[in-house]
């Protein structure tokens, strides 16, 4: 189910979301949602080539399971 978000812009930056929507010829609401989408896709998560190497980097899965089995086991100090 959608959900109603209100959002709070200047009139410099509402008018610049609403020229680039306008160019898509999409509504000023899907272009928010989907520059949204877009940002947190490129930055919050690591892309295939990130992947492959943090799982080839057998030094750091050693310590990142480590740190899984103390958190689990609620050694150490967590901060």
């Amino acid at each position: 189910m959608s959900k109603t978000v209100t959002l709070r812009l200047d009139d410099e930056v509402y008018q610049m979301f609403r020229s680039m929507a306008s160019q898509d010829n999409r509504p000023l609401s899907n272009f928010i949602e989907t520059a949204a989408l877009r940002f947190i896709e490129e930055h919050g998560c690591v892309d295939e080539f990130e992947m492959a190497e943090i799982k080839e980097n057998t030094k750091l899965n050693r310590s990142l399971k480590s740190g899984l089995r103390d958190a689990k086991a609620r050694r150490g100090r967590f901060v």
